[in-house]
């Protein structure tokens, strides 16, 4: 049955993930048969990365209660009490999207488990998702001898991540030819036509119905001709794909697209070689790679490779080493240092121009490099590069009219049209930029070249860092409202800012923590951990709502507006005042709810 592709729920959460393959690294060495099998998934059960529905009361304090360790033997009850048909099977599917990237080869059979190179690089402590997901990505076909949910009998025939650059390159292309500036393809655009290439051989069929599609919505003088445009076309277009007149088969193909799209997008964004421009509507090729894009699209024209086994597929699969990428060349690697230094010294010069301090760099005679020491110094580039990239966007942020924006952005959050999670960690960190005189505001979470976020901050780590004159903080921020809140923020945010404080003893360390909603079991932890500490020391936690947090910036843009600034020490001053509240209260939902008063109060001192 003809179908566009998607990427599978098996790569969709990168952090669960990581922690199945932890588990398995536990079981090494032994053969993946039922008894390990099972076994695999009673130690998922035992580290709490998964949890059977059905619990008792006591079982289910064991996952209420992150800190509790959980005995092997009551994962044992709580795995046989599921009382599953084939309980073998559970383990075989936890592992089997594991398989299906290369990170592991566990099988049905005598051979040992083994965590391939690709999935010791996951583990790693250095680990880059976007390089991890690039490699999986420039490997990843359709068919497969490892699926069998997309066949050549189906159509087809391609790879979907470098079909989409071929895609839209194509686009790009047609679109200039047409007297227009190139500018990828919109997230529309992207659902509709890239989810639905399944051939190769038909980029530049696929990319002539995108500008059909573009230019016949042009044409529409009002907004009601458009709609009308674009379900007549998108309705056409559903029927000669599936080659159906079917209505429900038709709009239940219609609704999945977006899905797929915004799902690929997101994976494809974490390579760093699409990039989103036009407000957040455009997809394009990243104008900061395209050296690199340029070779894999000469070099590979998304074409299915033929393995004879599944073995050979998965192997290839789990190869950090393959495929040899086609610009580590010795010619191709200095010339991509070389637009490198020059887009950086164009940027700094701009900066520079606008009275921005930038700190120095200090670019190296690179023509006598070899190949291994200009990839490593492609990459100090690129670091320099997001750095100075974050210091103009400290810059953008004292703008009000930014500031503006922002708070507009959370107001809305939940219509944004990006990942809820992904928006508000970017938008916390552009609120935080614009309040002071920080030193550097440094967000955990993986960007693109353009120093966008492209996924959330991993966990073990705070989501964003920041760093003063006179005290440092984390920032921890989370999407979650209801009792999940205190289960997966509680400890953790106590845990992130004590090894934030011993990275940086010199200073004392707030954590702000921002959540639409506080929910009372979390914040009677953050108050037990400020009257009474965390490891044997109190805690500096101010948590606040979102409308609190615009509360901030919209006595900021008054200060601003009457050329005043907020000066860090002043922010602090806030925090305190919330601290000292919590001392004094025995209650945690007096604290709480005391919070607001606390923050006009201080307004009304900062305007006086």
């Amino acid at each position: 049955m003809k179908k566009p592709w998607s990427i599978s729920t098996t790569v969709r959460n990168p952090e669960r993930l990581k922690n199945f393959l932890k588990v398995l690294k536990i079981l090494e060495g032994r053969p993946f048969n039922s008894e390990n099998q099972i076994k695999y998934q009673i130690l998922l059960i035992q580290h709490k990365f998964y949890k059977p529905t059905n619990l008792t009361r006591e079982q289910g304090e064991y996952y209420d209660n992150i800190e509790r360790e959980m005995p092997y033997v009551v994962a044992e009850q709580i795995f046989n009490t599921q009382q599953y048909q084939d309980p073998a099977m559970r383990g075989r599917n936890s592992v089997a999207p594991m398989n299906k990237m290369g990170l592991c080869i566990a099988k049905n059979s005598s051979n040992g488990i083994r965590i391939t190179s690709l999935g010791e690089y996951f583990l790693s402590e250095n680990c880059d998702l976007g390089k991890l997901f690039f490699i999986h990505f420039l490997k990843w076909q359709l068919p497969n001898p490892a699926s069998n949910r997309f066949s050549r009998e189906d159509g087809f025939a391609i790879k979907p991540f470098i079909g989409t650059l071929h895609l839209i390159d194509e686009v790009n292309r047609q679109w200039e030819i047409l007297g227009n500036s190139p500018n990828g393809i919109t997230k529309e655009e992207f659902a509709l036509f890239a989810t639905t290439l399944i051939d190769y051989r038909n980029v530049v069929v696929q990319a002539r119905k995108v500008i059909e599609y573009r230019t016949g919505l042009r044409l529409q003088t009002n907004e009601s001709s458009k709609r009308r445009f674009k379900n007549d076309f998108q309705k056409r277009f559903a029927q000669e794909f599936l080659q159906t007149r079917s209505i429900g088969r038709v709009n239940s193909f219609l609704r999945d697209l977006w899905d797929y799209g915004d799902n690929a997008i997101r994976y494809f964004r974490l390579t760093r070689y699409i990039c989103i421009r036009g407000g957040g509507f455009n997809i394009d090729l990243e104008p900061r790679r395209i050296i690199e894009i340029k070779s894999i699209l000469l070099s590979d024209d998304a074409s299915p490779m033929t393995f004879t086994t599944v073995d050979d597929y998965i192997d290839y699969l789990a190869d950090i080493n393959q495929p040899v990428l086609p610009w580590e060349t010795d010619i191709k690697l200095k010339n991509i240092v070389r637009v490198l230094i020059d887009d950086i010294k164009i940027f700094v010069e701009n900066l520079e121009l606008r009275s921005i301090a930038v700190p120095v760099f200090e670019f190296r005679d690179f023509t006598l490099l070899d190949k291994e020491a200009l990839k490593l110094y492609i990459e100090e580039l690129r670091v320099y590069y997001k750095n100075i990239q974050r210091i103009e966007i400290r810059y953008k942020s004292q703008d009000v009219e930014n500031i503006k924006k922002y708070i507009e952005a959370l107001r809305n959050i939940f219509k944004s049209e990006n990942k809820k999670s992904i928006e508000l960690e970017r938008l916390v960190t552009l609120a935080i930029n614009a309040f002071n005189d920080a030193i550097d505001i440094k967000p955990n979470y993986p960007v693109g070249d353009d120093n966008e976020p492209t996924f959330t901050a991993p966990s073990g780590k705070p989501d964003i860092e920041c760093f003063y004159n006179t005290f440092n903080s984390v920032c921890e921020v989370t999407m979650l409202k209801d009792r999940s809140q205190w289960y997966n923020e509680g400890q953790p945010v106590m845990r992130h800012i004590r090894d934030f404080e011993e990275s940086y003893p010199e200073k004392k360390a707030y954590c702000l923590f921002v959540a639409p909603r506080l929910h009372q079991d979390t914040m009677e932890t953050f108050w037990i951990a400020i009257r009474h500490g965390y490891r044997g020391i109190s805690q500096k936690i101010v948590p606040l709502t979102i409308s609190q947090l615009i509360k901030l910036l919209e006595i900021l843009i008054i200060l601003k507006e009457s050329n005043r600034r907020l000066r860090h020490i002043e922010l602090s001053q806030l925090y305190d005042e919330i601290i000292e509240f919590a001392n004094n209260v025995t209650d945690s939902l007096n604290w709480i709810e005391q919070i607001p008063t606390i923050i006009n109060s201080w307004g009304e001192q900062m305007l006086a």
